[in-house]
């Protein structure tokens, strides 16, 4: 298995990222991830108040997957996300839904062990470990977008259905697609309300496939797993970000499946829960999650 240490890292994904390597489509790797704080924070809690906010949410890559051309669709099957011993958590003034409420910053290294969290002498949490930030480069005209910004490359989507046993779905934009990783969590609620799930580095494996256009749906970023077809969107208005996750599964059962326009929209009423994977991002993310048993 090749693997991209966590030493090769971006901080915006962009067309002009030099490859950190090169694969083949059907190739398994595995990328090594620092924390959300490039590993700034200790496992006491230490160093939050150095933090460069233009060096958070490091990416490991990018990977460029051989004979991916622009306007094909990157699949990208999560095999295994393994997380260290201790992942850090944080919340304070003008962070999150309540960054004005608080008055200081509070830090809170987390030990795990056993798939689980210990967050107190009281509280102890089962792990449900997530990829915050998974994405290829925006299209050349876009140039470079952060990684702490999710948009229509995938990017920190911070989605916790990005885990193991998912496909995500991302278009190619550029030759290669340019794929970067990172920001891992340990456990993170729908919403990460409070502006951080708990951090944590370490590393996945992927499998990485080219689908040829005419192979793959176009409603991107789309998650696939065993229960759900999920289209997800992302916009500085939370309202616009429901709307436009809801036309993107609506285009995708009438153009993939054959439904009609009001069918579709009849069905997702139904059946489709619309979740909010994050508010707390320059732009937020929601997805709507469609059951695969109704499209056999």
């Amino acid at each position: 298995m090749q693997k991209i240490s966590k030493d090769n890292v971006i901080y915006a994904m962009c067309a002009s990222n030099k490859p950190a390597l090169y694969a083949d489509s059907g190739t398994q790797i595995e990328f090594e991830t620092q924390d959300a704080f490039g590993g700034a924070v200790d496992d006491k809690g230490r160093g939050f108040d150095g933090i460069d906010w233009n060096r958070v949410n490091p990416a490991t890559g990018p990977l460029y997957i051989n004979g991916a051309d622009p306007g094909d669709v990157l699949s990208v099957k999560i095999e295994r996300i393994s997380v260290d011993s201790t992942g850090v958590i944080v919340c304070g003034p003008g962070m999150g839904v309540m960054g004005s409420h608080l008055s200081n910053i509070s830090v809170k290294a987390v030990k795990i062990n056993n798939d689980t969290a210990q967050f107190s002498d009281k509280i102890t949490l089962p792990l449900n470990k997530m990829i915050g930030v998974l994405g290829v480069a925006p299209k050349k005209g876009d140039g470079k977008i952060l990684c702490g910004v999710p948009d229509y490359h995938g990017g920190n989507m911070d989605c916790k259905e990005v885990k193991e046993g998912a496909t995500v779905l991302l278009p190619v934009n550029v030759a290669g697609a340019l794929l970067a990783i990172g920001d891992l969590h340990a456990i993170m609620a729908d919403g990460e309300a409070g502006v951080s799930g708990l951090e944590v580095a370490g590393s996945v494996v992927v499998t990485v496939d080219v689908l040829k256009r005419k192979d793959a749906p176009q409603t991107l970023p789309m998650i696939l797993n065993d229960d759900f077809i999920m289209t997800l969107a992302s916009d500085e208005d939370l309202d616009v970000a429901v709307d436009m996750a809801v036309a993107n599964m609506v285009d995708y059962l009438t153009k993939n499946k054959g439904f009609t326009t009001s069918d579709a929209v009849m069905l997702i009423s139904m059946v489709a829960d619309v979740r909010i994977c994050q508010v707390v991002d320059p732009k937020k993310t929601v997805r709507v999650e469609f059951p695969r048993k109704l499209l056999l």
